[in-house]
């Protein structure tokens, strides 16, 4: 049995009018979060390549992967950070979630920026099995966009599976509550083109509404998830949490990191 945790979060990128919230007063919030969790997988969100390197210089076991979403190190990353001593990366590879997804920085359905999905294959050493997990940060502003571009990551999630056969995780902002289409998509609650997604969401251990995870650096938990981590069956959900503790007398981010545990 091989037993994997996942985090996804939401970094917030470096705006210098957060004030205290501002990335530099907030790296070793961000890490300590990290560190606690202690998560063979972390999917980033609004990872700038210099919070990256922040990020690299302080959690020592990490290795990450990923383009920013006008290609090279520009701009937001969805970077996957992996725990180097338990996974060994096979493969890599980055698209755009557009119309033409495997052209650099392209942008479709009238998005607010060029939205990516970054993916890798890992292979964790000591049990030698194999999966895949996918990272992105859906758009905020167009619902078009969010459609589509989920619909862009399923296909491109069930390609791979139908080539190797491997079980895959993904992890994102969605910015989408449960209610709304990308999330009941991959759900496998609505069909398109006759096609229905068979992924498991984690929150579905949780009785109920988990609460919000985008909370703007105010804390609190009346409201809907947008950041979720989803599975293909091959995995077992064994546990979800939604971390909305201070640290330091503040928030790591604008949103609470989630992290899922699953075995297969």
């Amino acid at each position: 049995m091989l037993e994997i945790s996942v985090m996804t979060f939401n970094l917030r990128y470096p705006e210098i009018n957060d004030g205290s919230d501002y990335w530099p007063e907030r790296i070793d919030r961000a890490t300590a979060v990290i560190k606690e969790h202690h998560p063979m997988l972390i999917g980033t969100q609004e990872g700038y390549h210099s919070m990256l390197k922040d990020l690299e210089a302080q959690l020592n076991e990490y290795d990450w992967v990923g383009q920013g979403r006008f290609g090279e190190h520009e701009n937001e990353h969805n970077a996957i950070f992996y725990n180097r001593d338990e996974l060994t990366i096979e493969e890599k590879g980055q698209f755009w979630l557009s119309e033409t997804p495997e052209s650099e920085a392209s942008i479709s359905w009238n998005s607010s920026f060029p939205r990516i999905c970054t993916w890798a294959r890992f292979l964790h050493r000591k049990s030698n099995k194999a999966f895949y997990f996918y990272n992105t940060h859906l758009d905020h502003h167009s619902q078009e966009a969010k459609g589509l571009g989920i619909q862009i990551i399923e296909k491109y999630m069930a390609r791979q599976r139908a080539l190797d056969g491997l079980p895959a995780l993904l992890s994102g902002d969605f910015n989408s509550f449960p209610s709304e289409f990308p999330i009941r998509f991959l759900r496998g609650e609505i069909e398109v083109d006759g096609k229905k997604s068979d992924l498991k969401d984690a929150y579905s251990l949780i009785k109920g509404n988990p609460g919000l995870t985008f909370h703007g650096f105010k804390g609190g938990d009346s409201g809907e998830p947008i950041d979720y981590i989803f599975a293909t069956p091959e995995f077992e959900i064994l546990k979800v949490q939604i971390d909305r503790c201070q640290i330091n007398g503040g928030y790591p981010s604008d949103h609470y990191p989630v992290v899922a545990n699953f075995q297969f």
